[in-house]
């Protein structure tokens, strides 16, 4: 606990004096403070496991995870929204709202889609490929296939309603108050439906099997101070980080948006690898790709859910988060992946080749954008958006008879039933 106290005073040393850093200094700083965090509050949520239902405890860790990417996006949804008050009136002329309000605007959609492409291009198939190198060092290559247990039906279904939603947005100016109550209240009835899972003894790994080994006392009091201070730290580092990034494109004349989509994710996604990694690694594989499931059923519900009812309280109005035309394509594609994702796990399974498929396809948008005409920046986008579009849709009429007992075990069916298996 002493550690966890001189880790917070450093935190709060470091926040107070963010501006005595080159802001690239700061960034990595900050950024490294966070992926501390992070961490914690992995290693908090896995022990945490053995107090609550094993739905729930999946539920919390996954929600625990994402902490730092809610905490860096409501940031700048907060900093749109305030600029929006500041340049009300202005706003209502388009050219000065693409001066004023965009950017930033675009900035919290830019953290949220680089966050959620990243989990599913490269956390999803990373679970596959540390399976697939164990299973061939062992001489079993015929079994490079994640199966998914009948009860994570759950996960899927609330993550598929999300997704089915999320591609209306692109169609829309903003994401607005209504949005926001349909996102949050998915993610509450899918709360409640996981809370709902029988106690199971969780598999710990790494420092949380060590934490795990404790008595129930102290064991919990651990617990709740990595929680406190990982949380303190967030609050204290995500600001000064998000500020010292951007400060950085501007210095160095890089895209602020890229460097929040892709940079910003990596700190705030670090705890998603090390949780599902060392599930894999022993071919524990199931739970692995299971947290990093719901993780992704909580970021597009709650954490899109949540950037707007910020951006209305920080622009102290009802007005919805705009939808700027560079992050209506960047939406699109994040939705589209999701889709051809929820079209891959709906046999309840992940083999190394749809794996590979999507950890090509998340750097297909890259490798066409580096051939396309600076005049023509966007249509990659589009190009790999229809691709995944198509793709997803080939597979769910190919599982076409799938697709209602899934979803009938994940809105239905009691879990005494889901754990007797197929």
């Amino acid at each position: 606990m002493h550690a966890l106290l001189c880790g917070l005073g450093f935190a709060r040393r470091l926040a107070r004096r963010s501006g005595d850093f080159p802001r690239p200094v700061a960034a990595r700083l900050f950024g490294v403070a966070l992926v501390g965090a992070a961490l914690f509050l992995a290693w908090a949520g896995e022990v945490a496991q053995l107090d609550v239902s094993a739905g729930l405890a999946i539920a919390t860790l996954a929600f625990v995870a994402v902490l730092p990417e809610y905490a860096v996006g409501l940031i700048f949804a907060a900093k749109g929204g305030h600029d929006f008050h500041r340049y009300g009136a202005a706003c209502r002329s388009a050219a000065q709202a693409a001066a004023h309000l965009e950017p930033t605007c675009s900035l919290a959609l830019a953290n949220m889609t680089g966050a959620n492409r990243l989990l599913i291009g490269v956390g999803w198939s990373m679970v596959v490929f540390v399976g697939w190198w164990q299973w061939r060092k062992r001489g079993r290559r015929r079994h490079a296939t994640i199966e998914l247990e009948r009860s994570h039906a759950v996960e899927l279904s609330y993550l598929a309603v999300a997704t089915g939603y999320s591609l209306t947005l692109p169609l829309k100016r903003s994401i607005t108050l209504v949005d926001a109550a349909v996102l949050i209240a998915v993610f509450l009835a899918y709360t409640v439906r996981v809370s709902r899972a029988p106690a199971d003894p969780p598999h710990l790994v790494g420092p949380s099997r060590w934490l795990g080994t404790f008595a129930n006392r102290p064991r919990r009091t651990i617990v709740a101070g990595l929680f406190v201070v990982a949380a303190a730290v967030i609050l204290l580092c995500a600001e000064p980080f998000a500020d010292a990034l951007v400060d950085t494109g501007k210095s160095f004349h890089v895209s602020e948006f890229l460097l929040v989509q892709w940079l910003a994710p990596i700190a705030s996604e670090a705890p998603e690898l090390p949780v599902a990694g060392p599930f894999a690694y022993p071919l524990n594989t199931s739970p692995g790709l299971s947290s990093l499931v719901s993780s992704q059923a909580n970021q597009r519900t709650l954490l899109i859910g949540t950037l707007p009812v910020v951006f209305a309280v920080s622009s102290q109005g009802l007005h919805g988060l705009p939808i700027a035309a560079t992050a209506r394509g960047e939406v699109l594609l994040t939705a589209a992946q999701s889709v051809f994702a929820v079209a891959i796990l709906v046999d309840l399974r992940l083999t190394a080749l749809q794996a590979a498929s999507l950890f090509g396809l998340f750097w297909a948008q890259f490798a066409i954008g580096a051939f396309v005409p600076s005049s023509a920046h966007g249509v990659e986008r589009i190009v790999v958006s229809v691709l995944y579009l198509a793709l997803g849709a080939g597979m769910l009429v190919r599982s076409r008879d799938r697709i209602g007992p899934v979803l009938r075990d994940g809105f239905r069916t009691s879990y005494d039933k889901l754990m007797e298996g197929p």
